[in-house]
């Protein structure tokens, strides 16, 4: 087989690199490990920033997402039992986030790759990158017992964290990485959200944090160590966990009901460097892990994809290899960007184990100055708007 770019992974990032590439006119074939559905159970975020609406309407797959979808103009931060807006709109100039869960992302643009034609391969195991140091890289993989090989002028990796791509690159990858000390456990509920924007809580008892999918689908999580046992949480006791971390207006409000996912995630800050390696580009979690604090990791992907396809555009369409040469460096300084952010809202927020009364209060002054002063206001607003790419 031959193919102009290969793209390792079928999640999000890869599909929309893929659906990109073919509206520019860029032959692209999708590999990826595991089958369609398990590729749409995962449950991941579901905030969008500006930039990434944009890309998901430049590539065609937007039309179901601005039926769903729902905009939000900002988002409220509880502490001390009180809480406070953050009027995203006023303090970007009028720039907004959509919340549209990852999945109903990644429906929209399999369906759309599905209906053009277009090639993924599922069920690729065993693959292996070869070659792309030079001018032919290739891609071989097994499937039914087969043996296959892709040849190729570029591999685009988007296979995740624990993907063949970064690992690959072997000795030339620089890695850095935080491993925070506690988990999110989530639930994913058909009930009515609590409030028609987005609460982040800062409580004594740990962090927690009211999301929703939909105007009947809530998304609910709080801090919890990462030696808990997900079976050992019942809907009760979450219910009572979270209600606990809520000021009384909010708790009183909240409607219950059974849980149809639940999880405990780790929280990690990493960082992959460079991005580039020969004719192989890392793109989303591949390059970067970023705490979902700030909701920032869906959208870090959509910001590596921006930079890479118009490289590529420009190398075909222009015969120039700019936008490739510079697609690490313009990539990793929108990465820092969020990790710091990401960062940052993560240690404001949560309970340390080694948070002692003067962390704590030190925590309450960073909280109170950010709603009291409005350079502050405007800073966190801009970086959860989305930076510009």
């Amino acid at each position: 087989m031959r193919t102009q770019v290969a793209i390792i992974g079928a999640g999000p990032s890869g599909l929309l690199l893929g659906q990109l590439l073919h509206s520019y006119g860029i032959d692209a074939v999708i590999l990826e490990r595991k089958d369609p559905d398990y590729v749409l159970s995962r449950i991941r975020a579901g905030v969008l920033e500006q930039g990434m609406v944009g890309l998901l309407e430049e590539a065609g797959v937007a039309a179901r997402l601005h039926q769903k979808a729902l905009v939000h103009d900002g988002f409220e931060i509880a502490f001390s039992g009180k809480r406070h807006r953050i009027d995203l709109k006023g303090a970007t100039g009028g720039k907004v986030v959509t919340v549209y869960g990852q999945t109903e992302v990644t429906r929209d643009l399999m369906e759309a790759r599905s209906t053009a034609g277009l090639t993924t391969i599922y069920d690729a195991a065993d693959v292996t990158l070869h070659d792309f140091d030079g001018d032919t890289p290739k891609v071989r993989w097994t499937k039914d017992g087969t043996t296959h090989e892709l040849t190729c002028d570029f591999i685009a990796g988007c296979d995740g964290f624990h993907g063949v791509s970064r690992q690959s690159a072997g000795s030339a990858v620089k890695t850095y990485e935080r491993v925070y000390p506690f988990g999110w456990l989530g639930i994913l509920s058909d009930t009515p959200p609590v409030s028609h924007e987005l609460i982040y809580v800062n409580h004594d008892r740990g962090f927690a944090l009211c999301s929703m999918r939909s105007a009947h689908r809530s998304r609910y999580y709080v801090q919890c160590p990462l030696s808990d046992d997900v079976a050992e949480w019942s809907d009760e006791r979450f219910w009572n966990e979270l209600k606990s971390r809520l000021d009384p207006e909010t708790a009183q409000k909240l409607v219950t009901g059974a849980s149809i996912e639940k999880s405990i995630a780790p929280l990690r800050s990493f960082v992959a460097e460079p991005m580039r390696f020969g004719r192989l580009f890392l793109a989303g979690d591949a390059a970067h892990i970023v705490p979902p604090t700030g909701a920032k990791g869906l959208n870090l992907a959509a910001s590596d994809i921006y930079y890479l396809s118009r490289a590529l555009r420009e190398f075909y369409g222009e015969k120039s290899s700019a936008g490739i040469d510079a697609y690490s460096e313009k990539a990793l300084r929108r990465v820092w960007k969020a990790e710091r952010f990401s960062w940052w809202m993560t240690s404001m927020l949560h309970r340390f184990p080694d948070s002692d009364a003067f962390s704590q209060r030190i925590q309450t002054a960073e909280l109170d100055y950010l709603i009291s002063s409005q350079a502050a206001t405007t800073s966190l607003a801009e970086n959860y708007v989305g930076l510009p790419y």
